[in-house]
C-alpha cells in the first residue's frame, strides 16, 4: 500500500512539473511571437505606441477620444467629441488626426468628417473637411496660415477665463494680432452647390474667388480688403 501511495506522489509531481515546463514554453512562445491575428476584435480605445511607451497614435470611439496635448499639457477639448483616430509627433504633443460623426434630432440631421495635419506646437493647418446640415453640403480642402507663437501660449489664457465680455475682447484681440490664424484658401464645394477656388490675404479676408455655379456659369472675381467686388471676368453687367 505505501509503495503504491509512494508511486502516485511521484507521478503527481512528475505531472505538476511537465505541466508547469509547458504552460511556461506556452507563455514565452505567446510573448515572443511579433505576429498576432484575429478574425474580429471589439474595443473602444486603441492606444499605439513606441518600444519606449511614447504615443503614436489613439483610435477611439468619441466617449474615449483623449484631450488634445500641446507643449507637453494637456487642454480642454473644444466642441463635442467625436470618434476617430489622433496622430502625436515627436514631442509627445497632438498634430492632427480625423474625425468623423453624424446626428439627427427630429427633422434636422447633420453630418460632418474631417482630416486634419496640424503645424508643429500650432493648429491644424491643412484639411479635407465635409460638412452637410440638412442637405445643405460643403466639401473640399483647406488651407490655414498659422503663427508662430505656441497654440498652448494663446489658447491657454482664454480657457481660464469663463464665457463673458473678458473673454470676448481678448479672443477679438487675439484674431486682430493674427494669432489665431487665418484661412488661406479653400478649394471645394459651397453648401449652394458653387465650386470655388478662394484665395485670401495673410489676414483670412477673400482677394480671388474663381467659381462655376450649379447653373454652370464661370465667375473670376478680384476683391479689395474690404470684401467689396473690383473687377469680375466676365465683367458685370
Amino acid at each position: 500500500m505505501a509503495t503504491k501511495l509512494e508511486r502516485d506522489v511521484r507521478f503527481l509531481k512528475a505531472y505538476a512539473a511537465a505541466s508547469t515546463v509547458a504552460f511556461g514554453l506556452v507563455l514565452l512562445t505567446a510573448f515572443q511571437s511579433s505576429r498576432s491575428r484575429f478574425t474580429e476584435i471589439d474595443v473602444e480605445r486603441l492606444n499605439l505606441i513606441e518600444k519606449s511607451g511614447k504615443l503614436d497614435m489613439v483610435i477611439a470611439n468619441s466617449e474615449r477620444m483623449p484631450d488634445p496635448i500641446v507643449s507637453g499639457k494637456t487642454m480642454k477639448r473644444s466642441g463635442a467629441s467625436s470618434p476617430g483616430f489622433i496622430f502625436y509627433n515627436g514631442n509627445g504633443d497632438e498634430d492632427g488626426g480625423m474625425v468623423f460623426g453624424s446626428s439627427k434630432t427630429g427633422d434636422q440631421q447633420h453630418a460632418s468628417a474631417a482630416l486634419l495635419f496640424d503645424q508643429f506646437n500650432q493648429d491644424q493647418t491643412v484639411g479635407i473637411m465635409y460638412d452637410e446640415t440638412n442637405g445643405r453640403r460643403s466639401a473640399g480642402l483647406t488651407v490655414w496660415d498659422r503663427p508662430d507663437r505656441p497654440v498652448a501660449e494663446i489658447v491657454g489664457p482664454v480657457q481660464a477665463l469663463k464665457e463673458g465680455p473678458e473673454r470676448t475682447a481678448l479672443v477679438a484681440k487675439l484674431r486682430e494680432a493674427g494669432d489665431l490664424g487665418a484661412t488661406r484658401l479653400f478649394v471645394g464645394k459651397r453648401t449652394d452647390r458653387k465650386a470655388q477656388l478662394m484665395l485670401a490675404d495673410a489676414k483670412g479676408r477673400p482677394r480671388l474667388v474663381i467659381s462655376v455655379d450649379a447653373a454652370g456659369d464661370p465667375r473670376i472675381a478680384f476683391l479689395d480688403e474690404a470684401g467689396n467686388t473690383t473687377y469680375t471676368l466676365p465683367p458685370s453687367k
